[in-house]
């Protein structure tokens, strides 16, 4: 392992001194990057009820239907605060990442750094492309819907309108973009796991029809009790894993290449001798 690596074996008060390094690196950046996100918090807020205007749009209303309550005096300030640790943790995600493979690294082979590089810059990407979606598409779509239900006075009908806390609404777009975001980071897991042997590609495909019943069941969990943003997670889900399969099947192509290329190379060194 030592001859492999670039590092030196060190003993575990040198290992602690590194993590408790690392650590505040990670801290650091996620508390500069807090302070900024909460001065900047009510923009941000605001930004994230741009879906809730669309799907007001959509649903033909006035925009100034489009508001946000809130029933409790400090309701709105831990609001804040929330959004200020979520923008947070989404800026300061990269030195966090960066901080953990520093400190890992150097437990790994060549081969294993060079390996797992690729899927650090992939994660962040997946899980972005997860969270628009939910900000382009979702979310309109999920408001649009509770919006849909929204009841007119009338002859023996009472006036039933929406009007979103602003708590519960943050909540709601979080757990949607934390629900995609992991859900999108599915194809990093799996080909990780084919590359160290766990899972293969037909494994992954044997058990495609028990995934696509576990696909729906975790969709009812993680979103809002309606059709769209249940369906609307378990599709890409399903979709995600064929694209892991397929991935899996390149890890397995590119592992038999490298075995035949190894055994030309002994059989090559074998006649040489």
């Amino acid at each position: 392992m030592s001859g492999e690596t670039d590092d030196k074996p060190q003993p575990l008060i040198e290992h602690l001194i590194e993590l408790r390094s690392r650590l505040i690196w990670a801290l650091g950046a996620f508390f500069l990057a807090f302070i900024v996100c909460f001065y900047f918090a009510k923009p941000l807020f605001n930004m994230l009820v741009v879906p809730y205007k669309w799907a007001v749009s959509w649903a033909g209303m006035d925009l100034s239907k489009a508001e946000l309550i809130y029933t409790a005096p400090q309701e709105f300030f831990f609001t804040q605060v929330k959004v200020a640790a979520f923008g947070a943790m989404v800026i300061a995600f990269p030195v966090i990442a960066s901080q953990i493979y520093k400190f890992v690294a150097p437990g790994l082979y060549k081969n294993e750094r060079a390996a797992f590089l690729p899927f650090l810059v992939a994660s962040p990407l997946l899980f972005l492309l997860g969270a628009s979606l939910v900000y382009f598409f979702f979310t309109p779509m999920v408001m649009w819907f509770f919006l849909a239900m929204q009841q007119s006075p009338g002859e023996g009908e009472v006036a039933i309108s929406l009007l979103p806390k602003v708590s519960e609404y943050l909540s709601l777009i979080m757990t949607l973009v934390f629900s995609f975001g992991l859900v999108f980071q599915l194809p990093v897991i799996t080909t990780l796991l084919a590359r160290v042997g766990i899972l293969d590609s037909q494994w992954l495909a044997d058990k495609r029809k028990y995934f696509i019943v576990v696909a729906f069941v975790v969709a009812a969990v993680l979103t809002p009790p309606d059709p769209l943003s249940q369906i609307g997670l378990a599709l890409p889900t399903i979709l995600l894993y064929e694209v892991a399969i397929y991935a899996a099947r390149l890890v397995e192509k590119s592992r038999a290449k490298s075995a035949d290329e190894e055994a030309l190379a002994e059989a090559s060194a074998a006649d040489e001798t």
